[in-house]
């Protein structure tokens, strides 16, 4: 705990001090562009993938980056429904990542018994486990289980277009979809691609900042 009130001090002395204008502006309102929805794994930190700035991103995180169909309502329905209906963002990313603990639990059912709260929300992922049995029987150990978290984050995406109001922001061209994966261990991000048909390293298809002074 000590490690997190020692973190405290220097945000505040460090990166607020730096920023006093930025946090003025965000109390008085956020505007995000970007809805990320990413798994609760503590590996996982969006804005510091994305170097975003307090105020870019808007952030859902929820075990297994799991987006529930429309009849199911709750905190991730409304977290997502606010922020297209009201905070009108531009963009939403379905981010699942590499040794995702809720995906090998999807792989392996009975790991969850003695987790009654996990096995209930993951029961909502039963579509995936049938497709990577389906598809990946040739693969195993961390091959199978980063197969099943690209095709879990492509079938949020599918949950996603199930809602009214992201329907309509897709046929209107106000509203773009996104599925990644990070890769833990390499620090990569891939993203998929419908043309291809794959996911493919973001890093390979945008163009680095130039040095200061150029």
């Amino acid at each position: 705990m000590q490690r997190l009130v020692d973190g405290v001090h220097s945000f505040q002395e460090d990166y607020f001090a730096g920023r006093k204008a930025l946090f003025r502006r965000l109390a008085r309102g956020q505007s995000p562009e970007t809805l990320f929805i990413t798994c609760s794994d503590s590996r996982v930190d969006p804005n510091r993938i994305c170097s975003a700035e307090p105020g870019e991103i808007f952030i859902v995180r929820n075990v297994g980056n799991i987006v529930p169909e429309p009849s199911l309502p709750g905190g991730t329905a409304a977290a997502i429904e606010y922020a297209i209906e009201v905070l009108r963002v531009q963009n939403v990313v379905v981010c699942g990542h590499t040794h995702c603990g809720a995906i090998q639990a999807v792989l392996d059912p009975a790991s969850m018994e003695a987790l009654p709260f996990v096995k209930r929300w993951l029961a909502q992922t039963e579509r995936v486990r049938s497709i990577v049995q389906e598809r990946y029987k040739h693969l195993s150990g961390e091959s199978l289980v980063t197969a099943a978290v690209a095709e879990n984050v492509l079938v949020q995406l599918e949950h996603l277009r199930a809602f009214p109001f992201v329907a309509s922001g897709l046929e209107r061209g106000t509203l773009r979809m996104s599925g990644w994966i990070f890769s833990i261990e390499s620090g990569a991000v891939f993203a998929f691609d419908p043309a291809a048909g794959q996911f493919v390293d973001v890093a390979a298809q945008s163009v680095p900042p130039a040095p200061p002074g150029r």
